[in-house]
């Protein structure tokens, strides 16, 4: 696939953007991915109206997958998604493991990578410039690069990234709007020819949502579509329609109690979704070591929320008829 086809197909979705959990058996630490029950959810999210299948990321625990079980899982969504939607796959560590898994995921019929951060170390500017070009250059497969943690750049990176022909956006998981700025600024300024895409790439990125809109950002990662994909797609049309009013009732009464539900233990970004997908009937398995499962309190007050969030739902319908 051609950058400017994928860039084409992102630019502007019909829904969120969705990382699907990877699912894994029952038998604990040592249980296998289980790749039928990982087609299942990377299906229905696609037909719940999913814009992009984000597979094997932050979400999907890429931290935790040996390289064939990272072939498999993206293999899988590509099956899954049946090429209804594109599928994005996760590559990282240092650049040697970056690029295998890179084509790995080639292999494995990926449309695309999104390049997380490298492992450990914190590099300066020309050393994160030579990694992500050399990521970029590895395959056929066009590239988002993903900004948070060790990996932050200078708008002046950013342009150089934008030049590339097979670099095709930024996913920021920083949340430095002055710097996004001045990102979204100098490309416009230095790089106008660029089709340069750039996506809210923070933890329950809804919450987010209406700011990064004020910079120009409408694009999304959204973990709730894993468990909540109702409630996802209305917050999505609500803030791609300019219908505030619905946003602020779905942000105060649903994202931001998420959010400060997410806040109360380490990891919950990932376990804390992977229960709720396990709440709405899939049965995802538990993540893996070193992250944990949230407390049986906290799953309550997530299915608490969801019950919350799907009121807000009906009573936004119910106003709206």
């Amino acid at each position: 696939m051609t950058s400017a086809a994928l860039a084409a197909r992102l630019s502007v979705p019909s829904g969120p953007l969705f990382f699907p959990v990877t699912a894994y058996g029952p038998d604990g630490d040592g249980a296998a991915v289980d790749l039928d029950t990982y087609r299942a959810h990377v299906r229905r999210g696609v037909e719940a109206g999913a814009a992009a299948v984000f597979a094997c990321c932050g979400t999907g625990e890429f931290h935790a997958l040996a390289p064939e079980e990272f072939e498999a899982c993206v293999a899988a969504a590509v099956e899954a998604a049946e090429g209804r939607v594109p599928v994005i796959a996760g590559a990282g560590y240092g650049t040697a493991l970056a690029v295998h898994y890179a084509r790995l995921a080639e292999r494995a019929g990926a449309d695309g990578l999104l390049a997380m951060p490298p492992y450990l170390v914190v590099a300066g500017q020309e050393g994160l410039l030579r990694h992500y070009t050399q990521l970029a250059e590895a395959t056929s497969l066009d590239v988002i690069v993903y900004q948070r943690d060790n990996a932050v750049f200078t708008p002046e990176t950013v342009v150089e990234f934008a030049r590339h022909p097979k670099i095709l956006g930024l996913k920021d998981g920083l949340g430095d709007l002055d710097l996004m700025q001045r990102i979204v600024s100098a490309v416009r300024s230095e790089a106008p020819d660029a089709d340069f895409l750039y996506f809210n790439g923070l933890p329950t990125a809804e919450l987010t949502g209406l700011a990064y809109r004020g910079i120009g950002i409408t694009l999304y990662s959204s973990a709730v579509f894993c468990f909540a994909p109702d409630i996802a797609q209305a917050f999505h049309k609500a803030l791609n329609t300019g219908d505030d009013a619905t946003a602020n009732k779905l942000l105060d009464g649903f994202y931001r109690p998420l959010v400060e539900l997410r806040n109360q233990g380490k990891g919950y970004a990932v376990s804390l979704v992977k229960a709720g997908v396990r709440l709405r009937g899939l049965d995802v398995g538990e993540v893996r070591p070193p992250l944990q499962e949230p407390t049986g309190e906290h799953v309550k007050q997530l299915t608490d929320l969801i019950e919350r969030g799907q009121a807000l739902l009906e009573s936004a319908e119910g106003g709206a008829a």
